[in-house]
């Protein structure tokens, strides 16, 4: 069977008389990936060596091994880390936050605002982080 798409699983659920049918129902357009086998999608499209990934994230080697083998599940901001250190487009990195049921960047927040122009714009993790120290925002680490 083939995965239906957000707005006609939306649609179906509205029209649904069942919880549990709909659910068995639609059992494979549901996203079942763990974040380590999402991060390992991601890794596998960029040209880059895990311990270069881990200096340009911000983590030791170990952190990020532990992530990838799926032992560690990471914060928001550690994934954000990630997507800078992957070099990870705006697209990229919003699809990996919403597939990990993590809130995507949302522009109107500043913090957001000050990290998805450092995606966007190509910038380095430490860049990002200078610049929300700036504004007084929660640094990424």
């Amino acid at each position: 069977m083939k995965k239906k798409n957000t707005d006609n699983l939306q649609q179906e659920m509205m029209n649904a008389p069942d919880l549990n049918q709909f659910l068995s129902r639609n059992q494979e357009s549901f996203v079942n990936a763990s974040v380590s086998e999402l991060l390992n999608q991601l890794f596998e499209r960029k040209n880059i060596s895990k311990a270069a990934l881990a200096k340009q994230a911000g983590m030791s080697e170990i952190y990020l091994h532990q992530i990838f083998a799926g032992r560690r599940k990471p914060s928001r901001n550690r994934l954000l880390c990630l997507c800078f250190g992957l070099e990870a487009s705006v697209e990229e990195t919003q699809e990996l936050l919403k597939l990990c049921g993590m809130a995507q960047l949302y522009p109107k927040l500043k913090r957001d605002a000050i990290i998805y122009y450092g995606l966007l714009h190509g910038l380095k993790l430490f860049e990002i982080n200078d610049k929300l120290f700036d504004e007084d925002e929660e640094i990424l680490f």
